[in-house]
C-alpha cells in the first residue's frame, strides 16, 4: 500500500506529519512502541528539512511517500530547496562529549539512525531525497 502527503515548510505542519504516518501505519499489526519510534524518527527528518533545509519557508514545500511491500515500510521525502543544508554529510556525535559539555541539541539524526534500518540522502541539482527504511513484518 502507497500513500502520500505535500505539506509547506511550516513547523505547524509536523503534526500534520505525524497523523499522516500514525495513520498509514494503524493498518498493520505493530505494537505502539514500533509505531512511535518510526513517528518520532521521521517527525525529526522532517523538522531538519523544514526548519535547517528550508528556513520554515511557508512557500516552499515537502512531499512525503509512504509505503510498505513485502514489510518494509518506506518513506520517502522530497523537497526542491537549493540548501546548504547536508544531512548526508552527517557524523555520528560523540555522546559522552555531549552529555561532558551540557549540549542540548545536534543527536536527532543519530536517534533516526538507531531506529531506522536505513536512511539515505540524495541531492541532484536542487532536488533532494530522503528515504527511511524500516522492515515491519
Amino acid at each position: 500500500m502507497r500513500d502520500s502527503l505535500r505539506i509547506s515548510c511550516n513547523r505547524h505542519n509536523l503534526k500534520v506529519v505525524r497523523d499522516f504516518v500514525t495513520n498509514f501505519l494503524e493498518k498493520y499489526s505493530l505494537l505502539e512502541l514500533q509505531v512511535n519510534q518510526i513517528v518520532l524518527a521521521v517527525d525529526e527528518v522532517v523538522a531538519n528539512l523544514i526548519i535547517h533545509g528550508n528556513a520554515e519557508d511557508d512557500s516552499k514545500f515537502l512531499t512525503l511517500r509512504v509505503s510498505v511491500i513485502d514489510g518494509l515500510f518506506t518513506i520517502e521525502i522530497e523537497d526542491d530547496s537549493p540548501t546548504s543544508y547536508s544531512p548526508a554529510t552527517y557524523r555520528e556525535p560523540d555522546l559522552q562529549e555531549f552529555i561532558r559539555q551540557g549540549k542540548k541539541g545536534g543527536v536527532g539524526m543519530t536517534l533516526v539512525n538507531r531506529i531506522m534500518d536505513r536512511v539515505e540522502f540524495t541531492n541532484d541539482d536542487h532536488h533532494n531525497l530522503c528515504r527511511l527504511s524500516k522492515k515491519i513484518g
